[in-house]
């Protein structure tokens, strides 16, 4: 038995996606275990190009079960597109399942999302507008719905309707808009609960006779170590843990069930959109490391900035997620460059530090410090 959890050790779109199909064709089961479908990414296959966003790449490989876990939260809508979209192409999703303690973004999620995020004015967080946010909210403050819910119309109406009376305060009150039809609501996430009712399943169980049947299980992190939450520049993060620790409670697995922890780096840094990045780059080697590494994002084709490796940053993660593998992508983007610089430290104030300050502020403030070596100039 062997349980390795895959993480971004960066900003996210590290090329994680390669990693986990290369790493997915020996896995008995790959679950992917936090986030939802405001991260994505593109695998080249040998049956072609496909995009990922909820399901778990190893659905390529038809001996490989794929989970989505219980820490996803999770857009049915979106889910049943990429399903089709997937099976369209030839792809069997028989071996997909769903936790059933999933939660799920509802519409006013999406609505409140949005709404918020135009009220911040030129303080807006930037983020995909997929109602991420306002899903893990409702989880944590215990009005969420969970995909089991889906599968009882009584149960489920009689619980969206309390919620969503709560909500049609905020959204009538607070920002002067229709309210939402519990009717409408109702019957759709309800449909879409008897198009995934095959697929949504007691997950947890199913990878504890894993475990106890020695099969090997790959744990499928979205976005990066500096999006996290807790740890990430915060606020400019994510709604959830990209951690390595919460690999284990998004799944449903004991923590010393993982074996391994591997973090994914890109040779240089990137970062969609706001938020500081010391090393960011804005002049003509940020837009040429940008146009070889195709630095656009996969879900809506949004340019990233671009900066040299940031080996402050990359330590920070590594010691906080306790990296047993470090895996380097995109070195053939540097490959034509004459020097390559990495920072090893930050000029905060006139001091030098090795590590992530906490505060916005100082990391904004922070000016990296580099070591220069020579570049390679050979294709990689």
């Amino acid at each position: 038995m062997v349980v390795v959890a895959v993480i971004g050790a960066q900003w996210g779109d590290e090329g994680k996606g390669k990693i986990i199909d290369e790493l997915a064709m020996r896995a008995d089961l790959v679950v992917r275990y936090q986030g939802g479908s405001n991260a994505g990414h593109r695998v080249v296959h040998e049956k072609g190009e496909f995009s990922f966003s909820l399901v778990p790449s190893g659905i390529l490989y038809p001996d490989t079960t794929c989970i989505i876990g219980n820490g996803v939260v999770v857009d049915p809508k979106g889910l049943i597109a990429e399903m089709e979209a997937l099976q369209e192409e030839g792809v069997d999703m028989s071996r997909l399942y769903i936790s059933e303690r999933a939660h799920v973004v509802m519409p006013y999620h999406f609505l409140l999302d949005r709404l918020e995020e135009e009220a911040r004015g030129t303080d807006k967080l930037d983020g995909a507008q997929r109602g991420i946010g306002p899903a893990y909210v409702d989880k944590h403050a215990r009005t969420g719905i969970r995909m089991a819910d889906l599968l009882d119309v009584d149960a489920f109406r009689s619980k969206l309707s309390t919620i969503l009376q709560q909500k049609n305060r905020m959204i009538t009150q607070i920002y002067n808009q229709p309210p939402l039809s519990l009717e409408e609501i109702h019957g759709e996430y309800f449909g879409y609960g008897l198009r995934l009712r095959s697929y949504i399943a007691d997950t947890q169980k199913m990878l504890h006779h894993a475990l106890f049947d020695h099969k090997t299980v790959l744990l499928e992190g979205a976005q990066g170590a500096l999006l996290d939450i807790d740890f990430g520049t915060y606020p400019f993060v994510t709604s959830s843990s990209t951690m390595a620790a919460n690999a284990a409670v998004g799944a449903g697995l004991p923590p010393r069930s993982i074996d391994r922890v591997a973090g994914v780096y890109k040779a240089y840094i990137t970062r969609i959109g706001n938020g500081p990045m010391p090393t960011g780059l804005f002049d003509d080697i940020g837009r040429e490391m940008r146009d070889r590494g195709q630095e656009y994002g996969s879900i809506n084709g949004r340019e990233r900035h671009c900066g040299w490796f940031d080996a402050v940053a990359g330590r920070f993660v590594a010691q906080i997620n306790g990296l047993d593998i470090a895996i380097i992508t995109k070195l053939d983007v540097l490959d034509t460059f004459p020097k390559i610089k990495i920072c090893t430290a930050y000029n905060l104030h006139g001091e030098t530090i090795h590590t992530l300050p906490a505060t916005l502020s100082d990391l904004a403030a922070c000016e990296p410090i580099y070591e220069e070596v020579d570049g390679w100039q050979t294709s990689t």
